[in-house]
């Protein structure tokens, strides 16, 4: 049973939400303040962690900034809905995703579990893919235990960053579509006005740096998708 922790001021939502996302298999644990859902987030264990933006004490930024200081347990950020500064902002500090508010709780449903998968790094999770290193220049990934090697050193990384960059890499030196990163890497098909992709991509340039050769690492191809540079 996954352990959720949801931060929200609004205490009917999170009493509902604690109901049905128990009837879907979920441990929920609720906080109604900034201050109270960085404490529990810090103390607990918890397997992904939603935060609403507009909370009393600490917003929802400020928490997130304080637990990617701490480690990179799953964040799922609601946004007010056509907030894009909000759901930009949020995948810059980090966030693995964004949901705009209201919504159903069958769709955060969908994007819990999409998120979950990302985030599982238990040995023969994998499937029939088991466990295997991609060596790409100075540039390892390890798909058992999600952990990326660059230029020597162990790159911290979310799992939705994790995903995203596995996917372009697994096809390194070709162009690979957002509609079909999308749904590789984030579990769910593309919509026109999703910058996910563009947040998660510019994370992983500020995290990887550069190639050797002073080129980027991952090349935009405008009006297409993105392509992981080969040396």
């Amino acid at each position: 049973m996954a352990n959720i922790l949801l931060a929200d001021d609004d205490a009917e939502l999170c009493e509902m939400l604690k109901e049905y996302l128990a009837a879907e298999g979920f441990k929920l644990t609720t906080a109604n303040d900034g201050v109270t859902a960085l404490s529990k987030a810090l103390a607990g264990t918890f397997d992904l962690i939603i935060l609403d933006i507009m909370m009393p004490g600490k917003n929802g930024f400020d928490v997130l900034r304080e637990l990617r200081a701490h480690g990179n347990t799953p964040v799922l950020m609601l946004t007010a809905r056509g907030e894009d500064v909000d759901s930009v902002l949020g995948l810059e500090l980090g966030a693995d995703d964004y949901l705009a508010k209201p919504c159903s709780p069958r769709v955060l449903v969908a994007r819990i579990r999409a998120i979950l998968r990302r985030a599982s790094s238990r040995l023969g999770e994998r499937g029939s893919m088991g466990t295997e290193t991609l060596q790409l220049g100075d540039l390892q990934i390890h798909t058992g235990t999600r952990a990326v090697v660059c230029q020597g050193k162990t790159i911290g990384m979310t799992s939705t960053e994790y995903s995203v960059l596995e996917a372009l890499v697994r096809e390194a030196g070709r162009v690979v579509s957002k509609a079909i990163l999308s749904e590789r890497a984030l579990d769910r098909r593309l919509t026109r006005y999703d910058r996910s992709l563009d947040m998660h991509v510019s994370n992983l340039r500020k995290k990887l740096g550069p190639l050797p050769d002073g080129r980027d690492r991952i090349m935009t191809v405008r009006g297409v998708g993105y392509q992981y540079v080969v040396e």
